[in-house]
């Protein structure tokens, strides 16, 4: 058995099967156990390997996403913030909207959970082996803008371009002049009907000239390609940061 699981080993390596061999020895206990046919004892191993893959490769895909923090769909309080609408969260959470290359975006004040949910969204879509990349608007700028000038742009706005998902954070809370708001135009537009963008913001569409420097052309154009298969999500609630302490007194209730 020893020599047979040695064997097992190098053809697995040959064949790129890394999990193979640390669950092929319990599967066959398992199976001798249950008196299971050569046929179900096969197909039970390749289903094994096949989630074993799928388990590395969301790993991987959520590492290099560089999500801040770990949030899920499940851990969404719609209790507590009922202007989210539990069906369409779950709805999206489905990734039907990055299969269609459709963008969501995230409207509301700070702390009420649009980066949560955008989160969450990324979080099921790695976990659909869909190649996943969060920023904050601020960051992915800045690194823009130095690229620009090391000569590296091409190679740096590919970082923001090939993920089939890429969740843009934070949009509204400094505002953009001419150069930064042409950085985010160019990710926008090359993204635009390819592959699909999740977007927060604390301003309303009727704000976002404001974002870009009083620009209505900019923020015309950018709002244009954004929202054209887009679904919005407006939040309007309290902070989720202040709940607990508000529920032990410590803060006064808004009124």
């Amino acid at each position: 058995m020893n020599l047979a699981l040695e064997r097992i080993a190098v053809a697995s390596e040959r064949l790129h099967l890394p999990d193979l061999p640390g669950i092929i020895a319990a599967l066959a206990e398992d199976a001798a156990a249950r008196d299971l046919s050569l046929t179900d004892f096969v197909e039970q191993v390749l289903a094994a390997q096949v989630e074993a893959a799928d388990r590395r490769a969301t790993e991987t895909i959520t590492r290099l996403a560089s999500f801040p923090v770990h949030k899920t769909i499940e851990g969404i309080d719609f209790a507590f913030q009922p202007s989210v609408n539990r069906k369409q969260v779950v709805e999206l959470a489905g990734c039907a909207f990055v299969e269609r290359a459709e963008n969501v975006v995230l409207l509301g004040p700070p702390g009420v959970g649009k980066t949560y949910i955008a989160i969450a969204l990324g979080m099921e879509a790695a976990t659909r082996r869909m190649q996943t990349k969060f920023t904050t608007a601020a960051k992915m700028i800045s690194s823009l803008s130095e690229a620009r000038s090391s000569g590296t742009f091409s190679r740096r706005l590919t970082t923001y371009v090939r993920p089939r998902l890429l969740i843009i954070d934070e949009v509204g809370f400094l505002p953009l002049g001419p150069e930064e708001a042409s950085l985010l135009f160019e990710v926008v537009c090359r993204r635009y009907e390819h592959s699909s963008i999740v977007l927060t913001s604390n301003k309303s569409y009727g704000q976002w000239a404001e974002v870009f420097s009083g620009d209505e052309v900019i923020a015309t154009a950018i709002l244009d390609r954004l929202l054209h298969h887009a679904t919005t999500i407006s939040i309007k609630g309290e902070s989720y940061r202040l709940k607990d302490k508000k529920r032990a007194g410590l803060v006064g209730k808004t009124r």
